[in-house]
């Protein structure tokens, strides 16, 4: 079973990427800071993180560079989730050491593909 780590600090996203999400059987973790994701992150070993830009403790930004100075999260698959203008979103995403990019509102019926995908490109 593969292993989702939500780091989302909004309750609604946090649900609706769980409802979307729990029909495919994935281990589906969240927490709602910065902080507590990189914590989980390590403890857990995710197969996959999606990371809210916007947090109340530490950017996003932030805490994807301190995630991939980690040497045990280099490799795993970070997808900020974000409501940036879906023109400038994924390069702005990359930049900040994301492998992708999923814009706000979320699309619920191409979702659990974009995140198969993710998780897929990791193996």
């Amino acid at each position: 079973m593969k292993t989702i780590l939500q780091i989302e600090d909004n309750l609604a996203n946090k649900l609706l990427v769980e409802r979307v999400l729990e029909p495919y059987n994935y281990r589906l973790l969240h927490a709602a800071d910065g902080e507590t994701g990189i914590s989980l992150a390590l403890d857990e070993n995710p197969d996959l993180i999606l990371m809210d830009m916007g947090l109340p403790d530490i950017d996003g930004q932030t805490v994807v560079t301190l995630m991939r100075q980690i040497p045990e999260l280099q490799n795993t698959p970070i997808v900020a989730i974000t409501a940036w203008p879906a023109a400038t979103a994924l390069q702005m995403a990359k930049s900040y050491g994301c492998d992708g990019c999923i814009t706000k509102p979320i699309d619920i019926k191409s979702f659990p593909d974009l995140i198969a995908k993710y998780i897929e490109s990791a193996i």
